[in-house]
């Protein structure tokens, strides 16, 4: 284990506001395009409670991937916490590859909202066939860049997150004034269960605070910088989506939310900026989406190379040309693919949201069973793995009871994992329980 103090270098290049850049920058991306309607459409007026139940998951979780960065700084983030608890065993290298999938779950998910939005470009007269290929170019289109040019995306990555926080910023200010604050009383809400079910269907649009562990290397000062990144960029993103909830649910009537949406944001803009301000939110979501899918699959390319390098993928995942993790890349793009055009929006929500708890479930508990190492607090992190778990098993049962596909689905992502997990590991490593981490 390696202390924040001990690895605290001068050669480092990102300081707190850098770190808390790339937090929102991950949690501010296609999510909330893609989810504020399904949000909408179960818990009604209670939508802003939903993100806040959400939030409040989010933040416990924050502060184990905190203490977790600051004793096990790595650019493996995540797969590095769960070996250092639980070594390299079928459990780990389950959870790891699930870490992969997930990612993979949600650039399908991203592909979505941007067809979505840019399809209202189109016309009301747009058809399946125009949907696929917008969901396809979604993805083809940032694999291409990530291919001949990697180091676009980090350069156009923050030009975006600027713009797309401006312009959710223009939306809740100028329409603060129409928000009708009756749609937002009691009356108007959900059943207690559905808000909070709709709050974990939602919890995917908070998945990218975990990428500030990925940068623990490269922070100044990380025993004071981590901690206080994580704080801050969750805690913010918890204010702008519950004031962006309000807002559409304040100007949008209920009675259309089901008609629009998959792209109800632009649709909340209208009432105070026309339908200037519904292109706009479309141009952003359009934008926002493609950012969002080209991070996600260069980081994605690279948990596959750091996966494949401990022996949980193929070897073929850590070759490299260019630079580049060629196989990790076109790999991501092609089960993306296949994913986004063959689940529907909502069973997407949920298969990525139920991933994210089950992997953050674990994380969790890494922090828990690491506590003495980490300066931890065991009560916290244990609340983390039970909020973590409850939250999953009332996902799964809400879902089991309106879509039972979307629980088979999740259901078969675990079995790919542990399957693949337990073949590989055995014929290939020859062994699960040596550890990697001390």
């Amino acid at each position: 284990m390696v202390s924040g103090e001990q690895a605290a270098g001068t050669d480092r290049a990102v300081g707190l506001w850098g770190a808390v850049a790339i937090g929102v920058g991950g949690m501010v991306g296609g999510g909330i395009f893609a989810v504020l309607g399904e949000a909408m459409a179960l818990s009604h007026g209670a939508t802003p409670v939903a993100f806040l139940v959400g939030g409040v998951i989010a933040l416990v979780t924050a502060v184990a991937y905190a203490k977790l960065s600051v004793a096990y700084p790595s650019r493996g983030g995540t797969v590095a916490f769960i070996d250092a608890a639980f070594g390299n065993n079928l459990l780990s290298g389950s959870v790891n590859l699930m870490l992969w999938l997930s990612y993979l779950v949600t650039i399908a998910l991203y592909a979505t909202a941007f067809a979505s939005y840019a399809g209202t470009f189109f016309g009301s007269g747009r058809g399946v066939l125009l949907e696929h290929a917008l969901i396809s170019l979604a993805i083809v289109l940032p694999t291409v860049i990530n291919l001949v040019s990697a180091s676009l995306v980090s350069r156009s990555e923050t030009a975006v997150v600027a713009l797309k926080i401006a312009l959710l910023a223009i939306v809740i200010v100028f329409s603060a004034s129409h928000v009708d604050a009756s749609r937002l009383a009691p009356a108007h809400w959900g059943s207690m269960l559905s808000i909070v079910s709709a709050g974990m269907i939602i919890f995917v649009a908070y998945e990218g605070f975990e990428l500030i562990a990925n940068s623990a290397e490269d922070i100044r000062n990380p025993a004071r910088n981590l901690p206080r990144a994580f704080l801050i960029a969750v805690v913010s993103v918890i204010a702008l989506y519950v004031l962006i909830a309000m807002i559409a649910v304040g100007t949008v009537p209920e009675a259309q939310v089901l008609a629009v949406r998959d792209y109800v944001l632009a649709v909340a803009a209208e009432p105070a900026l026309g339908r200037a301000g519904f292109v706009l939110v479309a141009l952003a979501a359009v934008l926002a989406t493609l950012s969002a899918i080209n991070a996600t699959l260069y980081g994605n390319a690279r948990l596959g190379y750091v996966l494949a390098r401990d022996g949980v993928l193929p070897s073929r995942f850590d070759a490299e040309r260019h630079g580049l993790p060629m196989t990790g890349v076109l790999a991501t793009a092609l089960l993306s693919l296949f994913l986004a055009n063959a689940i529907d929006l909502t069973d997407i929500a949920i298969i990525g949201s139920a991933s994210f708890l089950l992997v953050f479930a674990l994380v969790n508990a890494a922090a828990w069973r690491l506590a003495p190492q980490i300066h931890g607090v065991r009560a916290l992190h244990g609340l983390g793995v039970l909020l973590c778990a409850m939250a999953l098993a009332v996902l799964i049962g809400h879902t089991w009871r309106s879509n039972p596909a979307g629980v088979a689905v999740f259901a078969g992502f675990i079995v790919v994992a542990v399957l693949f997990e337990f073949v590989y590991g055995r014929s290939v490593r020859g062994h699960f329980l040596q550890r990697r981490y001390h």
